[in-house]
Order: C-alpha cells, then sequence, then structure tokens
C-alpha cells in the first residue's frame, strides 16, 4: 500500500504541512529582523531618510492619534463616572481615567491606529517597490534594502510611539475632564488632585516599554510582508491585510505578556 494511501500517514501531513509552514516563515522573519538590525546598528545612517519616516509615522499620524485619544477618555469619563458612582466613589474618577490611559489604552490603541494608518501604507509602499524590482534593482546597485528601505521604518516606529502614546494620553485625560468636569460636575480639583496622589511614575514607565515593542513590531510585521509581497495587485493587496491582521494580534499578545512581567 502506497503512502498517501494511509489515512493516518495523510492526516499526519495535513496537520504537519501547516505547522512546517508556520516554523519556516517564523524562521524567516527572525532572519529578516536580524539583517535589519544589522543594517541599523552598522554606520552610516541615512539621516534625511529616516526624517521622512519620522515625519510620517509620528507627525502625520498626530490628527488620528488625538481624535482616538479624545474620544476614549470621553468614553473612559461616562462608563468610569456611572460606575464609580454606585458605590459613591466619584472623586477618584481622574485617577481611574489616567491609569487605564498610561498602563493599557494608550499604548495599545495608539499602536492600533499607527498599524491601520501608517503600517499598511509603508506594507503597500513595500510591496510595490517588490513587485515592481525595485528592490532587486537596489541589490543590482549594490545598495541594501534593509539599510534604505527597513531602517528607517524601524527606527522611526520605535522612537515615534512612546510619543504618540504619550499625546494619546493626554488627550485622553482632558477627554475625561470633559465628560467627568463640564458634564458630570465631577470637582475639577479633586479630578486632577487625586490623579497626583495616585499616579506614579511607575505607572509611565511600563507606557514607554510598551511603546518601544509595539513600534518594532508594526515596522517589523508590515516590512516583512511587503518584501514577501505576491504579484500583481492582488498580492499586495492580500499582504497589506495580512500585515495589519498579523500586527494587531501580535500586538495584545506582546500587551499580554510586557503586562505580566511589569505589573
Amino acid at each position: 500500500m502506497a503512502a498517501t494511501d494511509n489515512p493516518a500517514l495523510v492526516l499526519l501531513a495535513r496537520i504537519g504541512a501547516p505547522v512546517v509552514f508556520v516554523t519556516r516563515e517564523m524562521g524567516n522573519m527572525g532572519i529578516f529582523m536580524g539583517r535589519t538590525l544589522a543594517a541599523a546598528l552598522t554606520p552610516p545612517l541615512k539621516f534625511s531618510l529616516l526624517m521622512k519616516r519620522v515625519d510620517f509615522f509620528g507627525f502625520q499620524s498626530l490628527v488620528i492619534i488625538m481624535l482616538t485619544g479624545l474620544f476614549t477618555g470621553m468614553v473612559l469619563g461616562y462608563q468610569g463616572y456611572y460606575t464609580l458612582a454606585r458605590v459613591g466613589s466619584t472623586g477618584f474618577l481622574g485617577p481611574m481615567v489616567a491609569l487605564a490611559l498610561l498602563r493599557e489604552l494608550g499604548p495599545v490603541i495608539g499602536a492600533l491606529m499607527v498599524t491601520a494608518r501608517a503600517g499598511s501604507a509603508v506594507c503597500a509602499e513595500v510591496g510595490i517597490m517588490r513587485i515592481n524590482e525595485e528592490i532587486d534593482a537596489l541589490e543590482l546597485m549594490g545598495l541594501s534594502p534593509f539599510r534604505y528601505l527597513f531602517v528607517p521604518v524601524l527606527i522611526a516606529a520605535v522612537a515615534c510611539m512612546p510619543l504618540l502614546a504619550a499625546v494619546f494620553n493626554v488627550i485622553g485625560v482632558t477627554g475625561g475632564y470633559i465628560v467627568g468636569v463640564r458634564l458630570l460636575d465631577v470637582d475639577a480639583s479633586t479630578y486632577f488632585g487625586q490623579m497626583m496622589d495616585y499616579v506614579e511614575i511607575g505607572d509611565i514607565t511600563p507606557m514607554i516599554y510598551k511603546s518601544l515593542a509595539f513600534g518594532a513590531v508594526i515596522a517589523w510585521v508590515c516590512c516583512w510582508k511587503g518584501f514577501r509581497a505576491g504579484y500583481g495587485a492582488e498580492g499586495v493587496s492580500k499582504a497589506t491585510t495580512q500585515a495589519v491582521v498579523l500586527t494587531s494580534v501580535l500586538i495584545l499578545v506582546v500587551d499580554y505578556f510586557l503586562t505580566s512581567m511589569l505589573f
């Protein structure tokens, strides 16, 4: 009897094929990130390209970050007020909003917004360069695509994410103030006074670590998916979709592990 006629072997092959594919893909992604880091640590750094990426990831993401932060803070203000009102503790609305934003919502939602806006665009851009053979042209000219394409994205994403998370948190606290103080009559001195009493520097440090990690994940996955994009518009579209989905999932996974280690 041939091996293909054995049901057990066929089942084992069907189970093993995805495992082999995922393992190979993870290994290739690791090699890709290693080459990018090696290029980042080897001078010279392409400063002009880096500034363009900083502008793209940072300044051009401010509007969506501010809007998302404002309405996230306002929702927290409403939900927190009515939850705290049940136990007669509306005076703690300020620290509740601040801690929720600092420890979790600021870096996570900010990273998801940057993924949707900047990460998807980077993936599509690299994917189009791949199918147009521009990356192959760089290699033929003796230029490293890692140094010219991926290193600026990595550094810009890692550098900008903590700043964007900080803006998100400030605007979110302002949104909570608008709802809690202006609309629900919480005392302003209580809102900010309790916040100063309960928010410590140890609540800010995890936000920075998470934002740095999320920036690296965004750059890594989106550049990798664009680099491995298939040919044609369908290939780029598929790679961009996969990049956004995989990056979003990895952000939540990394967030869990960092939370378990930092708190």
